[in-house]
C-alpha cells in the first residue's frame, strides 16, 4: 500500500500522526479529522512509521477476530505494545479498541486480543443491534479526552463492547443504550480509545482529537526535552 501525506501547520503542537493502514478502518474519514483537528497526518502500512511518530492511531471496522487477524498480518501488534511500553501514545476507534483488551466474542467463538487493557469484547445486551447513531458519554474524571460539556455526543456504530469495569488503572468512561452499559473510552498511560467514532462526531469529536493531539504534543516535547539535557560522555 502506498503512502498519502497530509500536512497542515499543527494548531495543537503535535508533529507526526500515523494512521495506520492495515485494511480495516475508516482511515480516509480518520485522516481528515485528524488534519481538521490540527494535526500533520500520513497514512501507511509502514511499521517504521508507524513506531516512529509522535501519535499513532489505530481505526477498526467489522468483526473483532478479522480486525485482529488484520492488525497481526500487518505487524501492526507488536507496534502496538511497543509504543505503549515505551510511553508513546496510541489511540484506538471503535474494534480499534475493542482490539486492545485481552478478548473478544463473536458467534460462540473466542479471539485473542492484545491485552494491554484488562477485559472481554462481547454482544451487548440490547433488544435492538446494531446501536447506531448519537450518543451522550459519562466522562472519566480523571481523563483528558472530554470537556466538561455534559451534552457532548458522539456516534456509535457497533453491536459489541465492554461490559465489565476494567478497573482503577483506567479511567473509564460510559454510556447505556437499550439498558445496557458499556465503555464507550478509556484512557490508560499512553493508551486512548474510543468506542464511538469521533471522526464522525462533528465539533465535539473534532474537541476529542485536538485534546488527544495535545497531550501527544506534550509527550513528544518531553521527549526532546529529556534528549536535549542529556549527560554528555566525556
Amino acid at each position: 500500500m502506498s503512502d498519502a501525506l497530509v500536512t497542515r501547520e499543527s494548531e495543537s503542537g503535535a508533529r507526526e500522526v500515523v494512521v495506520f493502514d492495515y485494511g480495516f478502518g475508516n482511515v480516509r474519514s480518520a485522516v481528515r479529522a485528524l488534519q481538521r483537528a490540527g494535526a500533520d497526518v500520513r497514512l501507511s502500512a509502514d511499521l517504521s512509521a508507524a513506531l516512529a511518530a509522535d501519535g499513532l492511531v489505530v481505526p477498526g471496522v467489522g468483526a473483532f477476530a478479522a480486525c485482529m487477524a488484520g492488525l497481526v498480518d500487518a505487524g501492526g501488534d507488536t507496534v502496538v505494545r511497543e509504543r505503549v511500553a515505551g510511553g508513546r501514545p496510541v489511540l484506538g476507534i471503535c474494534v480499534g479498541m475493542q482490539v486492545l483488551f485481552e478478548s473478544g466474542s463473536e458467534h460462540g467463538h473466542e479471539t485473542a486480543g492484545l491485552g494491554l487493557l484488562p477485559g472481554r469484547v462481547e454482544r451487548l445486551h440490547a433488544a435492538r443491534l446494531p446501536h447506531m447513531g448519537w450518543n451522550t458519554v459519562a466522562a472519566a474524571p480523571a481523563g483528558g479526552l472530554f470537556s466538561p460539556d455534559a451534552d457532548d455526543r458522539f456516534y456509535f456504530v457497533h453491536s459489541y463492547g465492554v461490559r465489565a469495569d476494567p478497573g482503577p488503572r483506567v479511567n473509564s468512561s460510559w454510556t447505556r443504550y437499550g439498558g445496557d452499559r458499556f465503555l464507550a473510552a478509556v484512557e490508560a498511560g499512553p493508551l486512548a480509545a474510543t468506542q464511538f467514532h469521533p471522526e464522525k462526531s462533528g465539533d465535539a469529536g473534532a474537541g476529542l482529537l485536538r485534546r488527544w493531539l495535545a497531550g501527544v504534543a506534550r509527550v513528544a516535547g518531553d521527549r526532546s526535552s529529556a534528549r536535549s539535557v542529556s549527560p554528555s560522555h566525556h
